[in-house]
């Protein structure tokens, strides 16, 4: 959530990001009025119940004729302070309803607009020419024996998959890769719950906006997680974490599961877009002063580890009706998908500033007090990379040349060979 005091001190600021966002500017004075009413029953519950200790300290010396009369204040007073008491709390909780839907205040520099107003900042590699007609990702894995997609659709439904063979190796390979990277950068190796209670996905804002992709056990009240950003970021929930500990940085390895409410008739072919997949996500706190340029080092991480599997791709700076409730910027890295003429997105990293923190109630102790530290994710490798992989590394013949980096998680391998035609 937002600093509170922000929006008492400078409303216009957070207009002018609701604006950047294309988010209802409304919102804005309907905190502040609710705010204000709820600071106001707060004020006439105190006083009432200040008036009504006093009058008990009065009754208690009073008599006769005076005591009566003070007897039946109390009696009138008491309904009052319970009035007041259901008002200050139906108050705060239109209040804290309201406030939590307003999302963080975008950064200086992020492109305004929706989806498709981002702005390119970088394009690494050339899209690879073949002097044959390539082959998606999907009919490559058949002939692999990689991806069967039939049997994932028979056995869980639509946006399901079965990875066997090359394909299981492949992404075991790629992930302990990221892994390793992770490790060697100073991460810790995480692997994480991927079912949390709702105060862990409401803390970092996947109740909100994204709450339709979210998967929800009622029986348990719980969420599968989207992201092992959920668990990380949650891991240190009700914590004060000494300054010379930051930064902490995690790298979670989990199963994430979307429902992908939002995407009817989108990627129905292949593993771009599924239900069920696998991921490596880095995670850092750090000091709030220190965010920005974290940032750019989660960036650097993931194209490094870009680079490592040789697939050409862009960075964009995503715009800010396109950052979702929690990020304050975000840069994703596409890769040029082949058959698709097309960039996919396989990297996101996000800054959120100190808006997990403060919803986790998670602090910084620095020398003359605590307060909120930053918290910062991003991807370091998933199963859609494998799409990716596949096409652009793939031959004439259906086979696969496998990445160099790659080649010591294989066993050695240089080419997935096809198994079938």
């Amino acid at each position: 959530m937002l600093d509170p005091r922000l929006i008492r001190d400078d409303p216009d600021a957070v207009r002018a990001s609701q604006r950047a966002r294309g988010e209802d500017e409304g919102l804005v004075d309907s905190v502040i009025a609710a705010d204000l009413d709820r600071r106001e029953t707060i004020t006439r519950f105190d006083r009432l119940r200040a008036e009504q200790k006093e009058l008990g300290r009065q009754v208690a010396k009073a008599s006769g004729d005076e005591k009566a009369a003070l007897l039946a204040r109390t009696k009138e007073l008491s309904a009052l302070v319970k009035a007041a008491d259901v008002a200050q709390t139906e108050a705060a909780l239109a209040y804290d309803d309201l406030f939590a839907r307003l999302p963080n205040i975008v950064e200086e520099g992020v492109p305004t607009g929706g989806e498709d107003d981002y702005v390119v900042l970088e394009q690494v590699g050339e899209p690879p020419v073949f002097d044959f007609e390539p082959l998606d990702h999907v009919e490559l894995g058949r002939r692999l024996g990689a991806i069967d997609m039939e049997r994932g659709a028979k056995v869980s439904g639509a946006r399901f998959y079965y990875l066997t063979g090359v394909g299981a190796q492949l992404q075991l390979a790629m992930l302990n890769l990221a892994m390793a990277q992770a490790m060697a950068a100073g991460f810790v190796p995480v692997i994480p719950p991927v079912l949390v209670k709702p105060e862990a996905m409401e803390g970092t804002g996947f109740l909100g906006q994204a709450a339709k992709d979210v998967y929800r056990l009622p029986d348990d009240d719980l969420y599968l997680v989207g992201t092992s950003e959920v668990p990380l970021a949650a891991y240190h929930m009700d914590e004060v974490i000494d300054a010379d500990q930051l930064p902490l940085r995690y790298a979670g390895w989990s199963t994430c599961f979307r429902r992908e409410a939002g995407s009817y008739g989108k990627d129905t072919k292949g593993i771009i877009r599924v239900h069920q997949f696998d991921k490596i996500e880095m995670f850092s706190y750090c000091h709030p002063d220190d965010a920005q340029a974290e940032h750019r080092r989660l960036l650097a991480w993931e194209k490094e580890m870009l680079a490592k599997v040789e697939v050409p791709y862009r960075v964009i700076d995503v715009a800010a009706g396109d950052l979702g409730l929690s990020a304050t910027r975000k840069f994703d890295c596409e890769a040029w998908v082949p058959t698709q003429g097309r960039y996919r997105e396989l990297t996101s990293t996000s800054n959120c500033t100190t808006f997990q923190a403060r919803r986790l109630r998670m602090r910084v102790r620095e020398a003359d007090g605590v307060v909120p530290l930053a918290t910062l994710n991003g991807t370091l490798a998933t199963t859609r990379w494998i799409v990716a992989i596949l096409e652009n590394h793939q031959q004439a013949d259906g086979s696969v040349a496998v990445p160099l980096a790659l080649r010591p998680f294989l066993g050695g391998l240089e080419v997935l060979e096809p198994i079938a035609k």
